[in-house]
Order: structure tokens, then sequence, then C-alpha cells
């Protein structure tokens, strides 16, 4: 295992109750392997129909939780690589509520 070979026990078992934490503030499931295997297991958590990769750091990220402080989202890029977006989970969950919301609304309207 690469983890266990990186930091030892305790750093894995972090690894994975963040694993088991998002899978469940996300209302998905945890990848059997947390992606050791490759393939249809990369990644580490499945919700929303995408495939989750879960980063806890104990002291990580600190400038873009000091940009959360003030803002809602970041938007962020690096030369010639895609946009990128970073929120709180509480606002990626807001907005997935408000969505299905108008998704709801939308087909009694329709109904």
């Amino acid at each position: 295992m690469k983890a266990m070979a990186r930091g030892g026990k305790r750093p894995y078992e972090k690894g994975r109750r963040g694993e088991r934490e998002l899978a469940r503030l996300l209302g998905g499931e945890r990848v059997p392997l947390s992606g050791a295997a490759g393939g249809g297991f990369s990644g580490d958590v499945r919700a929303f129909g995408l495939l989750w990769q879960s980063k806890w750091e104990a002291d990580g990220f600190r400038r873009l939780y000091q940009w959360l402080e003030t803002h809602d989202a970041l938007a962020l890029k690096a030369d010639r690589k895609p946009w990128l977006v970073v929120m709180p989970i509480y606002t990626f969950l807001g907005l997935i509520e408000d969505v299905r919301e108008g998704q709801d609304r939308g087909k009694t309207a329709a109904g």
C-alpha cells in the first residue's frame, strides 16, 4: 500500500477517515481500495456522478482557506491549464440542492 510506505499507519487511517467523511457528506460511496487498484477503482469517492479525490493535510491549503474567509468560492487557473473551482462543501451542497429544487419545480410545472 503506497500510503503505508510513505507515512505509516496513522496517515493511512487519517486518509481513510477523510474518505469516509467525504462520502457521507456527499451522500456517495467510498471507492473500494481507495484508488490503489487503478482503472475503474481510481479515486476515493463516487458521488453526483463524479469521481472525487480526497486530500486531507494538517496545515495544508492555508492560502485557499484564507481567500475563502472573504469569498464564497474561488476560481483558480494555472497557465495552459483549465479553470478549477474551490468552495466550502456546504456551499457546494447548497448549489446542488438549489439545482434539484429547480428541476423539481420544472417537473411540477410541466406535469
